[in-house]
């Protein structure tokens, strides 16, 4: 069932594809992906799933595990304050139907975990200081930091879920589209409703700012650790596209122009972080 090719370019490469069984490798996974002299090509449906490495169908629990627990982590974090206390009718509206899609694409997930016998079900009543995520640990109290949170947070979840992208496990890769355009959706309007908020005088402003000093690192800190070696295996099975360093560079060219162009002092990209 599997099938990886190589381009091998030399014996160190053809060593380095072992290390894994063989850990005296001096070359790693990172420089062999680098140059292109490794990838898994297979295409994997369900029925399949019982024929692939160990390492794989763990791999992949794992990340559906904490992509559940991400899209139902969401509402546990504005759905009480936000909700009740809307400025608007069509603002409770929003908030209403954005929770109503976050919470359906954790059941789309779930299907996909539960399909290979991985039970996800336990995130649904996971206090929120035990989330995965340390973005989705808390309450969110603020309209401020409610937009802002749907501005540069769900931003990264798009990001997470560009990632799967014709990964090799086609049962997720065939949720992502209907996702992908609705989280979309909460980003617009986590961005409009920040820029709203800054139109509101300069102690409204400082607000936002406060609001965007907070959720920015946490953004970046959602990328995870630079140089992971579980990201690198997940590159290696095709499950993910980038490094975690590259993601987070790729998100920073895009969110710090935007925030420039709001008139937005973009934070320090160091200070209050936990994953470097």
């Amino acid at each position: 069932m599997r099938k990886v090719i190589l381009q091998l370019k030399g014996s160190a490469l053809k060593d380095s594809y072992f290390n894994r069984h063989f850990p005296c490798s001096a070359i790693s996974l990172r420089e062999i992906i680098t140059q292109g002299g490794i990838m898994f090509t297979e295409k994997i449906e369900l029925k399949d799933l019982d024929k692939t490495d160990p390492e794989y169908r763990d791999l992949l629990g794992r990340v559906l595990a904490i992509q559940a627990d991400c899209e139902i982590g969401g509402p546990h974090l504005y759905v009480e304050k936000m909700l009740p206390a809307a400025p608007t009718k069509l603002d409770q509206l929003i908030v209403a139907r954005t929770a109503a899609e976050e919470i359906d694409h954790f059941r789309k997930v779930a299907r996909v975990a539960g399909d290979m016998g991985v039970d996800v079900s336990f995130v649904l009543s996971q206090p929120n200081e035990k989330r995965f995520v340390d973005a989705f640990r808390g309450l969110i109290t603020t309209w401020e930091d409610n937009a802002v949170f749907g501005f540069l947070i769900d931003r990264v979840g798009r990001y997470q879920l560009e990632e799967f992208s014709d990964c090799s496990y086609l049962p997720l890769q065939r949720i992502l589209p209907d996702i992908v355009t609705e989280e979309l959706g909460h980003i617009e309007y986590g961005y409009n409703k920040t820029c709203e908020l800054l139109s509101k005088g300069d102690e409204q402003r400082e607000r936002v700012q406060r609001a965007i000093d907070y959720w920015y690192v946490r953004a970046l800190d959602m990328f995870g650790h630079s140089g992971s070696k579980r990201a690198e295996r997940y590159i290696f099975w095709g499950l993910k596209r980038r490094a975690n360093e590259q993601a987070r560079e790729d998100y920073i060219r895009e969110v710090n122009p935007i925030l420039t162009s709001m008139g937005i002092r973009i934070p320090d990209p160091i200070k209050g972080r936990r994953f470097i």
